[in-house]
C-alpha cells in the first residue's frame, strides 16, 4: 500500500507565498517523475510542474517565474513553492509520483509501478 500526504496548503494573499509538499510512504520501492496538477471548479485538471528524476523541471505557462519544483527523494517528497500568488492560481492541487510499490505475497516479492494521486489540498488566492 503506498499513502500520499499533501500539505500546505491554504489562504494566500496576492502576491504572497505558499508552500506545498507531497510525501509517498508505506510500500515505496521508487519514485519517478513527479508533478503537480491543479483543478478550478468548473475546469479540467491542468500540469502545474513535474520533475524528472535526474531533476529536469517543466512548468506551466502560467506559473514560470513564479512557481518552482524540487524533490527530496531521501525523504520521498516533492515540494511547490508558490510566490507571487494570483488569484487565478485558487485551485485544488493534486501531487502525481510515478511510484513502484513492492507486495511482499508467500516471501516473494512483487513489484507494480503506477501514478497515484493525491487527496487534493486547496489553495485560495484572496485578498
Amino acid at each position: 500500500q503506498v499513502q500520499l500526504v499533501e500539505s500546505g496548503g491554504g489562504l494566500g494573499q496576492p502576491g504572497g507565498s505558499l508552500r506545498l509538499s507531497c510525501t509517498a510512504s508505506g510500500s515505496v520501492l521508487s519514485i519517478g517523475d513527479m508533478g503537480w496538477y491543479r483543478q478550478a471548479p468548473g475546469k479540467q485538471r491542468e500540469v502545474v510542474a513535474t520533475i524528472s528524476t535526474d531533476n529536469t523541471t517543466h512548468l506551466a505557462d502560467a506559473v514560470k517565474g513564479r512557481f518552482t519544483i524540487s524533490r527530496d527523494n531521501a525523504k520521498n517528497t516533492v515540494i511547490l513553492q508558490m510566490n507571487s500568488l494570483k488569484p487565478e492560481d485558487t485551485s485544488v492541487y493534486y501531487c502525481n509520483p510515478d511510484v513502484t510499490a513492492y507486495r511482499d505475497v508467500d516471501d516473494v516479492f512483487h513489484f507494480e509501478r503506477a501514478q497515484y494521486w493525491g487527496q487534493g489540498t486547496q489553495v485560495t488566492v484572496s485578498s
